[in-house]
């Protein structure tokens, strides 16, 4: 897996790029991350990336011809011309686990960092193949974003992680969108606080049925509203209903 990185703060990625799993997938070649100033794709003295917004308002926005350029110039030294140009932004799709796993099938990414007002309209409309916001907010810049976007992409290339159940395992793993259960190590008991029996008993089949619960329990307890597109078999919705059931019952007295 590939990703081109078009910033205008290479500098950014730095930190990032030199701690966990980022840079183990870099040492192991699983990965290869060049980052790309845009500075370098202008044509005047000043190295312009921006300018002011036709019709008024406030901010700056990126100029098309640096954006253009450097895209075609990555494209023309790239082994594969089709790969996705993806602008961060908060105009665009929802980055989920699902997205991840489609943009993890491509061999390259190009991903375009934004900033200041926006990016003029023709990058988006007539350059890129995607927009992604990774949430409901506002940030200075794409650079935060392509980041989360490399990380999450690069967790699910074959080999990086070294052991794919613990990918399979995580909350929105396995193309189902729950989150994970809870999680215990040694001791066995700390301060009074005990782990789960279950964990200890050595019955794979039973700890297995606890995580499920667990993973459902807590996904109906915080995001019930991703429940609605999960697949369930019989058993896992004998546990909702239980669920249910105990949220409904009146508390002794």
């Amino acid at each position: 897996m590939r990703f081109h990185v078009v910033t205008i703060f290479p500098d950014f990625f730095g930190s990032i790029l030199e701690h966990g799993l980022l840079k183990r997938a870099l040492a192991a070649g699983e990965i290869e991350i060049r980052i790309h100033d845009l500075r370098e794709f202008t044509d005047d003295p000043h190295r312009t990336v921006d300018d002011r917004p036709f019709g008024g308002g406030p901010g700056m926005v990126f100029k098309p011809e640096p954006i253009f350029r450097a895209v075609e110039q990555i494209r023309a030294d790239s082994a594969d011309p089709s790969w996705p140009v993806i602008l961060l932004s908060p105009q665009g799709r929802l980055l989920t686990q699902a997205v991840a796993e489609e943009l993890a099938r491509h061999r390259g990414l190009i991903l375009i960092c934004g900033r200041y007002e926006g990016v003029d309209e023709r990058v988006a409309t007539h350059l890129t193949s995607d927009e992604l916001s990774i949430g409901d907010y506002v940030l200075s810049g794409g650079e935060l974003a392509a980041a989360v976007v490399m990380e999450c992409v690069t967790r699910l290339v074959p080999g990086v992680l070294g052991n794919e159940e613990s990918a399979q395992q995580d909350s929105f793993g396995e193309g189902q969108a729950i989150l994970d259960c809870p999680h215990y190590t040694r001791p066995a008991e700390f301060r009074g606080l005990k782990v789960p029996e279950v964990l200890l008993s050595g019955n794979h089949r039973e700890i297995s049925r606890w995580r499920r619960r667990q993973s459902l329990e807590k996904t109906w307890r915080r995001r019930p509203e991703l429940l609605a597109g999960l697949s369930l078999t019989a058993e896992e919705r004998a546990m909702l209903e239980e669920m249910e059931r105990a949220r409904v019952t009146p508390a002794p007295r």
